[in-house]
């Protein structure tokens, strides 16, 4: 195996890969593939390039598009200059876009070709943002991001990046519907790549030799995480634009891809596919899942699809992303009790579950999952009470997860303490939803909750009570929902009844609602 690479400095990672490989393909999206030399080189001139568009340090540089090799070139050049990388979830509406603008104050935005006119429609609304490139082409008067980049010098600025400077700020719904900003350092991407190598696990070791597929969105730790990962072991990355099965099965025969994260919904997609058994899978050896358990029958087909090991990865973006995982040797095809977990905590990652209270509970004890760590993120963007609320006085981050631990240190996720619903691996905070259904004319109240998806894990359902003496059409309801926030936040479904369960001081019982569509499953997540 080729030796990892040791990096004095986040900063350092391209300019030492340069010189250690430099002809080594480091970016290969659509036929374009960049060297390790060129990715240092064009990373200094993105990072000249802010500077020259008065970009300061501490600064949110935003992207908005799809997976791209600019993306990658646009995180690392805003490292090398004190910027923060911002990238912001495609699939959200042009209101929530702009809340992510304004939030984080970012000056500068870059614009993939599929969100023009949404930019083109809420840049006015974004006070502090002076201006706008365009990751593909020339768009209206904002120029091409080849174009910009290129005008600037390779040289790499005199900055020093230290620990704990920010290098990342994702959004991620809250659960009063407003979004939050969770601040990465370089400390805490940095630090994870140590507690993998800490695990001493093959599963856990990358080779300059790898190649990996990059297909989860940029804008969710998983994607950003993953790329980073691959970028800082020396090895190749094959981005893709969009989760298209038939492509992605192409993509793993002909470029000899061994490294994939992929969600259990994509993993599906992919052995459903008519040409999924007749693709070459020798040179996979570990494909590694996240977001939410595996159905064991999944499992089981995809180990017959693709004959290699799973990893399951359990994490969050606010502990930048994996801290437990459940190896190759614990997915066996019988009934075997930990397949039901998400495994162990990594080395250096310490688990406890709490009660109401915040005391510690014993063994099979069912209370909210908290995680310490060096991984776990600065706090959320100018929301102090909301971070102090979730990372106490001694580095607990509370996770809003229930589960337990079993005596050999084994996580279990039994329910969501926050409502929260995983639907394909997107995060759906259940007030959000219910906050762009209410104002349709027929309806009185909404409780929105999770149900079951064979294709999506969970999906989105409203359940409504109307007005009197309307009945709400399911499509009206879906579309009035599709118009104000991002279409897989929509519910896929409704149901009308006459009042919901309360508790004494009012407040809805979801649990109650979500009884009998979960009857039958033995955890309340799917």
């Amino acid at each position: 195996m080729d030796a990892v690479p040791s990096f004095r400095s986040f900063t350092d990672i391209a300019r030492d890969l340069a010189n250690g490989q430099p002809e080594r393909v480091a970016l290969s999206f659509e036929g374009r593939e960049t060297s390790y030399r060129d990715f240092d080189k064009r990373t200094n001139q993105v990072a000249n390039a802010l500077l020259a568009a008065s970009v300061s340090k501490g600064d949110r540089v935003a992207y908005l598009g799809k997976n791209s090799d600019a993306y990658f070139e646009i995180f690392f050049g805003a490292s090398k200059m004190g910027g923060v990388a911002t990238p912001i979830n495609w699939r959200l509406a042009g209101p929530e876009v702009a809340f992510n603008l304004q939030d984080s104050r970012a000056p500068i935005l870059f614009v993939g070709p599929e969100f023009i006119g949404t930019v083109s429609k809420i840049a006015g609304d974004c006070a502090d943002l002076k201006t706008i490139v365009a990751v593909e082409e020339r768009a209206r008067d904002w120029p091409a991001f080849t174009t910009w980049r290129d005008a600037n010098s390779s040289e790499k600025p005199r900055f020093d990046l230290a620990a704990q400077d920010d290098v990342l700020q994702l959004y991620t719904s809250g659960t009063t519907g407003r979004q939050k900003g969770v601040v990465i350092t370089a400390q805490n991407l940095m630090s994870l790549q140590e507690v993998m190598d800490r695990t001493g696990a093959e599963w856990a070791e990358w080779a300059a030799s790898d190649v990996s597929l990059v297909a989860m969105p940029v804008g969710h730790i998983a994607g950003t995480g993953w790329g980073f990962w691959a970028l800082v072991r020396g090895a190749k990355s094959i981005v893709v634009r969009d989760f298209d099965p038939g492509h992605i099965l192409d993509l793993i025969e002909r470029e000899k891809i061994n490294k994939l994260f992929l969600v259990p919904s994509a993993l599906q997609a992919l052995v459903m596919h008519p040409r999924a058994r007749e693709i070459d899978y020798s040179h996979v050896k570990y494909i590694s899942y996240g977001a939410s358990p595996i159905p064991l029958a999944l499992l089981r087909e995809c180990v017959e699809v693709f004959g290699c090991g799973f990893v399951q990865m359990y994490g969050m973006t606010e502990t930048t992303g994996t801290i437990v995982a459940l190896p190759p040797e614990d997915h066996t095809m019988e009934e075997n009790a930990k397949m039901r977990s998400a495994g162990k905590p990594l080395p250096g990652v310490e688990v406890m579950i709490l009660d109401g209270e915040g005391k510690r509970l014993a063994a099979h004890e069912v209370g909210e999952i908290a995680i310490r760590s060096a991984s776990n993120m600065k706090g959320y963007w100018n929301l102090p009470d909301a971070t102090a609320a979730t990372i106490d006085k001694d580095g607990w981050l509370r996770t809003g997860d229930a589960g337990y631990l079993d005596e050999d240190g084994y996580l279990y996720i039994h329910d969501r303490v926050k409502d929260m619903i995983i639907s394909g691996g997107e995060n759906v905070y259940p007030a959000e939803v219910e906050n762009a259904i209410y104002g349709h004319p027929e309806v009185a109240e909404v409780a929105v909750i999770g149900v079951p998806s064979q294709r999506w894990g969970e999906e989105v359902k409203a359940v409504i009570v109307a007005k009197p003496g309307h009945t709400p059409r399911e499509d009206d309801v879906i579309a009035w929902a599709r118009e104000r926030i991002a279409a897989f936040k929509a519910p896929k479904s409704i149901e009308i009844i006459d009042a919901f369960p309360r508790t004494a001081t009012g407040k809805v019982l979801r649990r109650e609602l979500k009884e009998k569509y979960w009857r039958g499953y033995e955890r309340k997540v799917n």
